[in-house]
């Protein structure tokens, strides 16, 4: 935890090494691994006709006291029953982010008390939440407009299409691991990243966007890796093992373009190729402050980010309840370090499969038997998360079908 003399002692950040130390204290807070989060989005959808365009004032008028400033600037930005937050983001896809809880099985019911209660505020204005982590139906179209989010889009558009289609048309899982203690750490975070390929592969639903079919098993990781290798590609990959985490992860940050420089005016976009070391270095009018950096970090989207817990951003949007599925198989892979140790063993030959993952599926053989491989795993280890008899079947089954389906795949 940083304390105000120390955020005081580096407010104005001279040099490379002050972004280092501060980086190093907030993006990996280390401890004995007991919680767990997740944040879910959806597109929003017209019920009658999932094409029709569902415009901000519409979705101000069903998400009312709910709505977050960014959609509604005099809105009290309430929290749901259960005290999630709700978000809209830039194409009008709504998102919950959930307080992390010890239980699994509590955060699973929280999590689908406040989805039920979005729900039921959607319903009653004749909308939908969408059910595949792309736009099925409709063309990238922006919703919500910010300087944030025009900084973006002009940055991204440096780079053609695919920014657009990231920030109007998509919509991810994310799963919200603890560090772990300092002596597990490294194993953690690389586990983290050699359990995503296969895991995207299993649980792609982004294969349809804008009425064709994209041809990809996940169509919204593909606009993810098209989009700036410097901000979304992974800060670990399988030539990097034992690498101290803090380390890569400072060294990404501080070589991430600038995506956003925020100021009083409308424009926030910065200069073509400045990256944040660039800036400690002199390139901008004035230094960075730390402030600053926080905020660049949030510009950055590799598909697992330290934010003193490790994000793992790689899934797409599950239909219904079937988000709990990859929540309790990540879970019940990362509880103890024996099934953290397998898990790495399982994944190892999968590791650098991202693009195949995102293009291919379960298609691929060796992605297929890495998955099935964690499945056998996760079902073993899944009494550990001590979920209600109940709860614990359903996830059961659920598992056990992308099992089969993993395996199914590769005859």
């Amino acid at each position: 935890m940083v304390t105000s003399s120390e955020v005081g002692q580096v407010r104005v950040l001279r040099d490379r090494a002050a972004a280092a130390r501060h980086l190093a204290r907030i993006c990996f807070k280390t401890g004995p691994p007991t919680c767990t989060g997740v944040e879910l989005e959806w597109t929003v959808h017209d019920a009658v006709d999932p094409r029709r365009p569902v415009d901000a004032a519409r979705l101000r008028a069903a998400l009312g006291p709910y709505s977050p400033t960014t959609l509604d600037p005099t809105s009290p930005a309430l929290r749901l029953l259960q005290g999630g937050a709700v978000t809209v983001e830039p194409g009008g896809q709504v998102e919950i982010s959930t307080p992390p809880r010890a239980s699994v099985a509590a955060l699973i019911e929280a999590t689908q008390s406040d989805i039920d209660q979005v729900v039921r505020l959607l319903d009653a204005a004749g909308l939908t939440l969408g059910r595949a982590g792309i736009d099925p139906y409709r063309h990238p179209q922006p919703v919500i407009d910010t300087p944030r989010y025009r900084a973006m889009r002009r940055v991204f558009d440096r780079h053609g299409p695919d920014g657009q289609t990231m920030m109007y048309s998509s919509a991810g899982l994310q799963i919200c691991l603890d560090a772990g203690e300092p002596e597990q750490l490294v194993a953690r975070w690389e586990l983290a990243h050699t359990v995503g390929p296969p895991l995207l592969a299993a649980f792609a639903t982004a294969g349809r966007h804008a009425g064709r079919d994209t041809g990809w098993a996940s169509a919204r990781m593909g606009a993810w890796w098209r989009i700036d290798p410097a901000r979304t590609a992974p800060v670990w990959t399988p030539g990097r093992a034992g690498e101290d985490p803090v380390a890569a992860w400072t060294a990404y940050v501080l070589a991430a373009p600038l995506l956003c420089v925020r100021g009083d005016g409308a424009d926030w976009t910065p200069p073509p190729g400045v990256t944040f070391a660039d800036w400690i270095d002199g390139a901008l009018g004035r230094p960075p402050s730390v402030d600053d950096l926080d905020y660049h970090v949030s510009t950055l989207f590799p598909p697992v980010r330290p934010r003193g817990y490790l994000e793992l951003r790689y899934l797409d949007t599950q239909p219904d309840r079937d988000w709990t599925v990859p929540l309790a198989v990540l879970s019940a892979l990362f509880s103890g370090p024996e099934t953290v140790a397998e898990a790495a063993a399982v994944t190892a030959p999968a590791a650098d499969g991202w693009h195949r993952a995102a293009r291919q599926g379960l298609r691929d053989p060796i992605l297929a038997r890495a998955a099935a491989g964690l499945f056998d795993l996760a079902l073993a280890a899944l009494p550990r998360l001590d979920l209600p008899p109940a709860l614990h079947d359903e996830i059961d089954r659920g598992v056990r079908r992308r099992r089969h389906a993993a395996e199914r795949s590769q005859r």
